[in-house]
């Protein structure tokens, strides 16, 4: 593992521990040259579908992608980082156990909106109004209308 302050291409694992899930490895590394100490995460590659975009291209699932999306909808709300990293873990297992090779980024799109209205109603709103591009306020305010209708609200 390259250090990522010096690259020096040989780093010393210090410590070693599962996560907080029990999906992946933290480990402490030092690097020899510089003394710096930096953290790492292991975790299991998954065979992940390809996700088709609006435009026919075809790229792999990008799990930094979804986090970052989650990320700019839930700024400045109450939701924390682990959640939303446990919200994009289910999604990922969703996709996984689905079975599929490929699926259509709206399904993305809609599952990550499902997440978020259950965990935050402002950014699920946020998210929405992103991803559906409303092209005007009557569309904002028809979706708006469909959130509060919903029973319980």
């Amino acid at each position: 593992m390259n250090c990522p302050f010096c690259s020096h291409d040989d780093t010393r694992v210090v410590d070693s521990r599962l996560g907080k899930e029990g999906n992946n490895v933290r480990r402490r590394r030092e690097c020899p040259e510089c003394g710096r100490r930096f953290t790492t995460y292991e975790r299991v590659e998954e065979m992940l579908p390809w996700v088709i975009k609006k435009d026919g291209r075809r790229e792999a699932f990008d799990r930094s992608k979804i986090i970052s999306g989650m990320q700019r909808a839930c700024e400045k709300r109450p939701v924390s980082v682990e959640q939303i990293e446990s919200m994009v873990d289910r999604l990922e297992r969703y996709f996984q156990e689905a079975g599929e090779k490929e699926i259509n980024a709206s399904v993305v799109g809609e599952e990550v909106m499902k997440s978020l209205q259950q965990v935050d109603e402002v950014a699920y709103v946020r998210f929405a109004s992103v991803y559906r591009q409303f092209k005007d306020i009557n569309e904002f305010m028809l979706e708006l209308k469909d959130l509060l209708g919903k029973p319980g609200q």
